[in-house]
């Protein structure tokens, strides 16, 4: 046996219940391969989780996508080598380690144009604009997008991708400190949701024209509102709850507000079959190449100092991704 470090929690709270221990790590069994990880990805859920707002049975670890190096592999494998380099993002929580035995259909192996810390912190969030832009509406050139929550993660790799696919967006943000970062991203305008007339301010921006599709990962505050922006036959996507969940709809209201569309999708249903998830892999990584898609890190955390990373998320003192990087 090897042995592994992994992150546990034993009760919700702040980031002082963040324990790191060391325990033997069985080999890999059938239909898993052991990864020795490089890179761990930071997500907000796992703050969520942490703090028992989205509560897991206890004890438990935390994160959800890695990226690192095979360095065995248990019977029945038959894709996945030893030395191979791989990503996974829907193995189940417990991402934050140094070592790990993960199934092999939850993995994907990594292009050389695809660094290990480009895969662990955009691995979750590309594969959620993937769907968004790809699956839930095929984005073409001379759309009109509303995104919100664009300077976000996900919203500027939203941005970026559907710009690229010769979209036109006008974001949204929480604050007008957050601006600067969805008009680098792309948005052609920006408007402020803490403006109470956010939906006007929308409809002056594009001289009075509706959203083709309205992407919506705020929820609570926004999405009834949200309907006023999208056009005629138009589609409201509630993908996120960053302000609570999303409140009941009439379906009638649809019909009103111009026969909207309206659906609430998530990433891992899109995967939920390997060679789908691979092949969506595939695109996102071609994306990441041609510059359409990419990841700027702001600060990076060894495992030991995992606390420190939630403490810094959570003040909101890093601008970009954090990576967290295993010891030795």
């Amino acid at each position: 046996m090897s042995s592994a470090s992994r992150v546990v929690i034993t009760e919700f709270g702040p980031p002082r219940v963040l324990s790191l221990r060391t325990e033997e790590l069985a080999p890999p069994r059938d239909g898993e391969v052991q990864i020795r990880q490089t890179a761990i990805g930071f997500n907000f859920i796992d703050i969520y989780q942490r703090r028992g707002a989205y509560p897991l049975p206890l004890p438990t670890g935390l994160g959800f996508e890695a990226a690192g190096v095979v360095e065995a592999v248990g019977p029945g494998v038959g894709t996945i080598r030893e030395g191979d380099r791989v990503a996974y993002m829907n193995a189940g929580v417990g991402a934050y380690a140094d070592r790990r035995n993960v199934p092999a259909d939850k993995l994907v192996v990594l292009p050389e144009a695809v660094s290990d810390e480009a895969a662990a912190s955009l691995l979750f969030k590309g594969m959620t604009a993937q769907y968004l832009l790809r699956k839930t509406h095929a984005v073409q050139a001379g759309d009109l997008l509303l995104v919100h929550s664009a300077a976000g993660g996900v919203g500027q790799i939203l941005t970026r991708w559907a710009t690229a696919l010769g979209a036109t967006v006008i974001g949204t943000t929480g604050s007008p400190q957050k601006r600067d970062a969805a008009l680098a991203a792309g948005c052609q305008a920006v408007v402020d949701l803490g403006d109470p007339d956010w939906p006007q301010a929308f409809l002056a921006a594009t001289g009075g024209r509706k959203a083709r599709v309205v992407y919506d990962a705020v929820g609570k505050d926004t999405l009834i509102r949200s309907l006023d922006c999208a056009a005629p036959f138009g589609l409201v996507v509630s993908y996120g709850a960053a302000s609570g969940p999303s409140p009941a709809i009439d379906p009638e209201l649809l019909n009103k507000k111009g026969c909207l569309f309206l659906t609430r999708p998530s990433v891992f249903p899109h995967n939920a079959e390997v060679e789908t998830f691979r092949a969506n892999a595939a695109d996102l990584f071609e994306a990441i190449a041609q510059g359409h898609v990419r990841v700027d890190i702001g600060e990076r955390f060894p495992l030991g100092r995992i606390a420190e990373a939630h403490e810094a998320a959570e003040a909101r003192r890093v601008a970009g991704a954090i990576v967290i990087v295993p010891e030795g």
